[in-house]
């Protein structure tokens, strides 16, 4: 009889995420807790969690989290960021040491602003030119990667459990207003450090529960665009392609959905004439940004969530809500771990997304 690890789980994976309406704060004990339910969903290869609102005291800097091989590595990308970035704080990632968590690469964090001088010579906008700058040190640096790199949020994420993974990061010392979470279940892509969720670009994260079809044709689609693959995983082109739609093409979170999760011809069809009108030109104009195979995702950004499942709804996700919380994960367990009296249970149609927004100012 095959026991549990020795057998591939097709549907494997679990994602989990919570935010409050109201901007309130919580620690990240809350969201490792709602992992622990779905335990078997992840086989330990991947853990990890995002979270929004944490770096108050430098909510105007941008937040280099970066992994690395060897203080070599380390020496080298930080004489290049000097060049290119006022750097106001630089430090260790604070870590618990567990048997749980093994080789452990060097992580550091920097607290950087772009210096006027270089945007100005670029004529590049401060958030372009850091994505740029993300994209640069993980193709060109040996050993190094930057795995987070928003303001005032950050990625935290291992080889291992997910709850073992929030230990070992002392989220608990961490305060957000939003979370999100991801235990993995690698089935065609390596189990490392880089390689688990979530992943990021400036303030956008995304958590992923399925397999990519279509990600050859994503990322060609995407690297015309100065976007570069290099963390050994299908779901790093999705984070990419919400950058690209929602910053670079100033689409909504709801255009973007519909280039993501396209409905079917057959459905445009028959849809009012202006809504038909709109859904076509989006499959048409971004017609290698369609991503297929089974999916659900969460996409976190700076004041609020998306969650989208593929227009089959082919990976479970579900949603609930409780006072000025709202909770979505891969099960109900998850919710009702932190949440006993969770309200509105439901579970979004394929391709339906559901966006959540914190109040105006309140985070």
């Amino acid at each position: 009889m095959l026991l549990e690890g020795q057998v591939r789980i097709p549907s494997g994976c679990a994602i989990s995420a919570m935010i409050s309406r109201d901007g309130n704060k919580m620690t990240g004990e809350k969201i490792i807790k709602s992992m622990i339910p779905m335990h078997d969903r992840s086989n330990g290869l991947g853990g990890g969690f995002a979270g929004y609102g944490i770096y108050p005291d430098y909510a105007e800097f941008y937040a280099l989290h970066i992994f690395y091989t060897d203080n070599e590595s380390r020496v080298e990308c930080e004489r290049f960021l000097k060049d290119s970035f006022e750097i106001v704080k630089a430090e260790n990632i604070p870590i618990r040491k567990i048997p749980e968590i093994t080789d452990v690469p060097l992580i550091w964090r920097y607290f950087v602003a772009p210096l006027s001088s270089v945007l100005s010579r670029l004529q590049l906008d401060e958030k372009e030119y850091v994505a740029r700058t993300v994209m640069n040190i993980n193709t060109r640096f040996e050993g190094t990667y930057v795995f987070s790199s928003g303001k005032n949020m950050g990625v935290f994420k291992a080889v291992g459990f997910p709850e073992d993974v929030g230990r070992f990061y002392r989220l608990e010392e961490y305060s957000a207003y939003s979370w999100t979470a991801h235990g993995r279940y690698p089935t065609n892509t390596p189990g490392w450090w880089g390689g688990a969720h979530p992943f990021a670009l400036l303030d956008y994260s995304v958590v992923h529960n399925g397999e990519i079809s279509s990600y050859d044709a994503n990322r060609r689609y995407i690297e015309m665009f100065g976007y570069k693959c290099t963390l050994q995983t299908d779901t790093e082109v999705i984070t990419y392609i919400a950058d690209y739609l929602l910053r670079r093409q100033g689409l909504t979170l709801e255009e973007t959905a519909s280039v993501i999760a396209a409905p079917f011809w057959s459905t445009i069809e028959s849809r009012p004439p202006l809504e038909a009108d709109q859904l076509s030109y989006l499959r048409k104009i971004y017609p290698g940004l369609l991503i297929t195979g089974p999916f659900s995702i969460i996409l976190g950004f700076e004041g609020g969530l998306m969650a989208l499942n593929d227009r089959l709804k082919l990976r479970s996700m579900v949603v609930g809500e409780k006072d000025d919380m709202v909770y979505i994960a891969s099960e109900e367990s998850a919710i009702r771990a932190v949440e006993p009296d969770v309200r509105n249970i439901r579970a979004p149609m394929g391709g339906e997304p559901v966006i959540v927004k914190v109040k105006e100012g309140a985070y």
